[in-house]
């Protein structure tokens, strides 16, 4: 992290209920026709279920009457065949069902991903990108383990409750009274249970985004961490957050403890009461002892269902928790493409005051007027506000007051979609994407021919190494591929603005990677890719700043000069100071890789 950026926690939003059951119904609504021949099987499945018990029963009743062993072939047959209907259902049931489940999944997925990429900049580093990390993985897997189980599981544990129920009933309502007996205990299982693991699973989940955040930003800043001494001040942190994330495991593993065995408690409590009730009514004539056996085995079916429904119950919190993260995500408006920037390319900022989420102001009212076309460069000293007013102008953060324009047009009024907006931020972190270099050079311009790649590669004076790579193009980079050395990323990745084609660019330091060997042919490709753009770049190596047309010395927040090198380096101030000590460097072999 930078000197001009401070600290940020504010979560990225979270759907409430109503907003996820209505994302789950628009997700689900085009495959109701799916979704119902999937009930009807589960239904089948449950009915089919009712033979065993009653056919057990009444093998029970003629044995007891002394039949002959003839007398039990047709019972058996048909259990037999109830048998492999239930298997035939169970098969059927769960495979319609995902047919119409894993679409929906699918869309999920886009949606959260399509939006993700859309989230501003700023936002997400406010949140951390672990959170958002977290979303798109460990959440979506949540959600995708409960759709693929709990959904068929869901449907035939109610249907096999509600028919079993019936069938206990049918022997004698008195048998169905006494299988009620467990009924309060699991009700009030579910009352105590409910409003203890809603939280949990939620703390556990946004838990999983801290953890995930301190190791993206410990394994980040790796380097830095090392040089500065900071591993174990980082080592704690990280061992913090994950302590945090097991404590929660574990207090909801202790929960579900505590939670199913009060369910045993009522699954004991209602057989012997039946099984006691039985006892009496055989004993009174009134019911036989096969239809005392029926009933008992048509309860001890119902532990099954009646568990795996309470502890979907359970998994429907994890999951709940999760499908609202990533609702909060996907619901959030689509980008627009920009109106109203026009053609006007010219930069205002106006009274712009901006503060990071610890408070502390980093610019007091500053004002910059850029025209069109013209190429400013922006110096000052280490914490200065030079990348905050850079983030800024590229849209990252709004301001805290004043206005940040493109034209006429505020630069949060005209979108933030990768190619359709009029700003475009290069900092000295570009990311290679593993894959083809095509591919990765494409991610500006999808439609773009291997003639227009090369042709930008060409600009930023890229093509030569380009073509040298084993497969050309078609090399693969990044991951696993072909490793470009850290020139050669950044020309890559303005190769990437040449694509893009935008009018406004904003650079933070982003020569800055290539070193002082480097330094020269970064330049190089930076003043190529800016041709006939208006751009704001932050100086890194004051060469830039000799260079460019105005030079904006930023101090403490606010515009301390603006002009032209040799006007600046004369006038005798701030720049003339930082100028007089990069030269001093230079002449002693520092390779001007002073901050400046």
């Amino acid at each position: 992290m930078s000197a001009d950026q401070g600290p940020s926690s504010t979560l990225l939003p979270v759907a409430d209920r109503r907003a996820t059951l209505a994302a789950l119904g628009r997700l689900l609504r085009p495959r109701r026709r799916l979704l119902a021949l999937a009930a009807v099987l589960f239904v089948g499945r449950a009915a089919v279920g009712l033979v065993g018990p009653a056919v057990l029963g009444r093998i029970v009743d003629l044995v007891r009457a002394g039949d002959a062993a003839s007398a039990i072939t047709g019972p058996a047959v048909l259990l037999a065949v109830a048998a492999v209907a239930e298997g035939l259902f169970a098969w059927a049931g769960p495979a319609v069902g995902a047919q119409a489940a894993e679409p929906a999944l699918a869309d999920l997925r886009e949606e959260v991903v399509d939006r993700a990429l859309e989230v501003p900049a700023g936002e997400v580093e406010r949140a951390g990108t672990g959170d958002l990390v977290a979303r798109v993985d460990g959440d979506v897997a949540a959600v995708a383990d409960a759709v693929k189980q709990a959904f068929p599981q869901v449907l035939e544990a109610g249907l096999t409750i509600a028919l079993t129920a019936v069938g206990v009933a049918s022997i004698d309502w008195r048998l169905g009274l006494a299988a009620l007996c467990a009924l309060p205990i699991q009700l009030h299982t579910l009352r105590w249970y409910l409003p203890r693991s809603s939280p949990l699973y939620a703390s556990e989940r946004e838990a999983a985004g801290g953890r995930s955040q301190q190791l993206l930003e410990t394994i980040g800043s790796a380097s830095t961490i090392r040089s500065l001494g900071l591993a174990e001040q980082h080592h704690r942190l990280l061992a913090g957050r994950s302590q945090r994330a097991v404590d929660l495991v574990n207090a909801a593993t202790r929960l579900r403890t505590r939670f199913f065995a009060r369910l045993n408690l009522a699954e004991l409590t209602g057989l012997a009461m039946v099984l006691g009730t039985g006892f009496f009514l055989v004993r009174g004539g009134s019911v036989s002892v096969g239809g005392v056996t029926a009933a008992a085995l048509y309860f001890q079916r119902l532990f099954d269902p009646f568990n795996i429904l309470l502890y979907l119950v359970d998994e429907a919190q994890a999951a709940g928790a999760a499908l609202a993260r990533l609702v909060g995500v996907s619901d959030r408006p689509a980008a627009v493409a920009p109106t109203g920037a026009g053609t006007d390319a010219s930069v205002q900022v106006d009274q712009v005051r901006f503060a990071y989420d610890a408070g502390h102001e980093v610019l007091h009212g500053l004002d910059l007027a850029v025209a069109p076309g013209e190429r400013i460069a922006v110096v000052g000293t280490s914490g200065a506000g030079k990348t905050t007013l850079a983030k800024l102008v590229a849209g990252i953060h709004p301001p805290g007051s004043g206005t940040v324009a493109i034209g006429s047009v505020p630069v949060d009024a005209v979108g933030s979609v990768a190619g359709r907006v009029p700003v475009v931020l290069l900092s000295q972190e570009s990311h290679v994407f593993a894959g083809p270099l095509a591919d990765d050079l494409r991610l500006a311009a999808p439609h773009a021919g291997d003639d227009d790649l090369l042709a930008a590669l060409r600009v930023v004076g890229a093509e030569g190494w380009a073509l040298a790579l084993p497969e050309g193009l078609a090399t693969v980079v990044g991951d696993g591929g072909h490793r470009l050395t850290g020139v050669q990323a950044q020309q890559l990745a303005l190769a990437r603005v040449v694509l893009v084609d935008p009018a406004v660019v904003v650079l933070d330091e982003a020569t800055a990677e290539g070193g002082s060997a480097g330094a020269r042919s970064l330049e190089a490709s930076a003043e190529a890719a800016l041709a006939g753009r208006t751009a704001v770049v932050v100086a890194h190596r004051l060469t830039q700043a000799v260079h460019a047309g105005r030079v904006v010395v930023v101090d403490r927040g606010a515009v301390a000069e603006a002009g032209t090198h040799a006007e600046l380096a004369a006038a005798g101030g701030a720049y003339a100071r930082l100028w007089d000590a990069w030269s001093d460097q230079r002449e002693r072999g520092a390779g001007g890789a002073g901050a400046v």
